[in-house]
């Protein structure tokens, strides 16, 4: 089964597991503190899934788009948003195995939990450099390194979590200023017969 497949069954019952919405809590308290929203502020949630990150901020902002290769994701991502009022929100379908191209300039670029499924990381962080307005700003949340232990199906998972400073110089390298990279939150799971805790960092960079 390919990787879009599994996320496209998994969307329907993707918000039902508590301790991912506890993790996405956290991480997006954690970046909204760092990169406060405004209402003039145009936003992209790049593998937005069902938009359990920044649907919870879009009527703070004036417009959020979501982006993801699941077609199940964005479809419970639109439902959701639908279901809250929303009339600033829309999605697009994005093949990571064709030529990509994100419409549209934003103000800030949000990704959670993401790029350990991204194969490649310079061209998609060139990409989202590309896609920011001047002076625009990325916020990234991934895992640290996790030994390969964090994920019980790592089929579609290209990366066992990355070194900060590695990922620093990724950035860096795609064109970003100001990179930092701090402190998300922890998750803890169970694994094989014992629960380890797994932490996540957050990077920033700015256009």
């Amino acid at each position: 089964m390919s990787a879009e497949n599994r996320f496209d069954q998994a969307a329907e019952e993707w918000d039902s597991l508590e301790p991912r919405k506890k993790m996405i809590r956290a991480i997006s308290e954690r970046m909204f503190e760092r990169l406060p929203l405004n209402a003039e502020m145009d936003v992209l949630d790049f593998g937005c899934g069902t938009g359990l990150l920044s649907l919870r901020v879009a009527d703070q902002v004036k417009s959020l788009t979501g982006i993801d290769t699941s077609s199940g994701m964005l479809n419970t991502f639109e439902q959701k948003a639908t279901q809250m009022g929303l009339k600033n929100t829309q999605t697009q379908w994005l093949d990571l195995t064709q030529k990509m191209e994100i419409p549209g300039q934003y103000d800030l670029i949000v990704s959670s939990m993401v790029f350990h499924h991204v194969k490649e990381l310079n061209p998609v962080l060139v990409l989202l450099h590309r896609a920011l307005k001047p002076e625009g700003q990325l916020c990234i949340a991934d895992l640290d390194l996790d030994g390969g232990l964090f994920h019980e199906n790592a089929v579609d998972v290209f990366h066992n979590g990355f070194d900060r400073k590695a990922f620093a110089e990724a950035l860096k390298t795609a064109g970003f200023s100001a990179v930092e990279v701090t402190d998300a939150t922890s998750i803890t799971k169970p694994v094989g017969d014992e629960l380890r805790s797994f932490s996540i960092f957050l990077a920033t960079g700015e256009k």
